[in-house]
């Protein structure tokens, strides 16, 4: 297991300084100047000029992503052209709202999906299997932009049940801060209930058809034993994969949802930097879901060892 660990984690590196260098170039060699972003409309090209010898973008490409890259190494990730912050800091002021978004959501979807797929699997060819895969369609064809609008028109505008928009920190109360992110998290969770849940009902349905199940059921237990106890939970490991591809996906879920609903998280920051040609935000933030996304695969890879005993690295 530790020698698994170490060697996952050494991987992570060369992806990470592949995912850095492509960042790098793909925003140097893209049209546009961070320098005339931030002069305005109004200024000469004598300030523009001065702004981006400040900023160090009138040096070669190869000159600047090494002087990036040796402050990345002590873990200096720049500081932002539009915020005249540092990117850490940036990204740790902007965490908890994507960290409370995601946790939510994913809750959410683990909860509803899983039971669904479960009993969808347990009644195949049924009124809730078919339900479930029509849902599953639908879940994974409305875009999330498309659902939150829809969702704030019916239960914020007409129902007046939960705010349009905004945040609250969970320091300023746990009811309040939920209260604000029960509508973001049930937009992001649709598209992940339709995808945990289909996948839930295939791994089920293929376990159920196993000799242990039979057996399982010739010996009389009852029928949520064997399915929880031996059909979950021998369909455990494609569950968990896809709950792990989930968590990943979020990072793009937040971007929109997040933008819609006015929450200033991750996502909300990486828009504004992009908007702003930020280089150094937009750098880093993309770093850090990297990071993130690797470090959700090592954790589902080494979740299979609790699910299945037989699986050995």
């Amino acid at each position: 297991m530790l020698a698994f660990l170490a060697r996952r984690l050494l991987a992570t590196i060369p992806v990470l300084l592949i995912v850095a260098v492509l960042v790098f170039l793909m925003l140097r060699l893209t049209p546009g100047d961070p320098a005339a972003v931030l002069a305005g409309d109004a200024a000469s090209p004598d300030q523009i000029a001065q702004i981006r010898t400040t900023l160090g973008l009138d040096r070669s490409i190869p000159e600047q992503f090494f002087i990036w890259f040796g402050h990345l190494l002590t873990g200096d990730l720049g500081q932002s052209y539009y915020y005249k912050t540092e990117v850490t800091t940036l990204i740790a002021q902007r965490l908890e709202p994507t960290l409370s978004l995601a946790v939510i959501t994913i809750t959410i979807a683990v909860l509803v999906a899983v039971p669904l797929g479960v009993l969808a699997a347990w009644r195949f060819g049924g009124w809730l299997d078919r339900a479930l895969m029509a849902f599953s369609v639908l879940g994974f064809s409305v875009p999330v932009f498309v659902l939150a609008y829809v969702l704030i028109w019916l239960v914020s505008l007409k129902l007046g049940w939960l705010p349009v928009q905004g945040y609250k920190r969970f320091a300023d109360g746990p009811g309040t801060w939920l209260y604000h992110l029960v509508l973001p998290a049930l937009t992001l969770s649709v598209i992940y209930v339709a995808l945990i849940a289909r996948v839930t009902r295939a791994s089920v349905l293929e376990t159920l058809g196993e000799d242990y199940i039979r057996t399982a059921r010739a010996k009389g237990l009852p029928e949520n034993k064997v399915l929880l106890r031996h059909a979950l939970a021998n369909a455990a490991v494609p569950i968990a994969t896809v709950i792990g591809i989930g968590i990943a996906l979020l990072i793009g879920g937040v971007v929109v949802t997040e933008s819609v609903y006015a929450i200033p998280g991750l996502g909300r920051l990486t828009v504004d930097a992009v908007l702003a040609r930020d280089f150094p935000t937009i750098q880093g933030v993309i770093l850090f879901f990297s990071f993130v996304y690797v470090l959700v695969n090592l954790l589902v890879d080494l979740s299979y060892v609790f699910f299945d005993p037989r699986i050995r690295y």
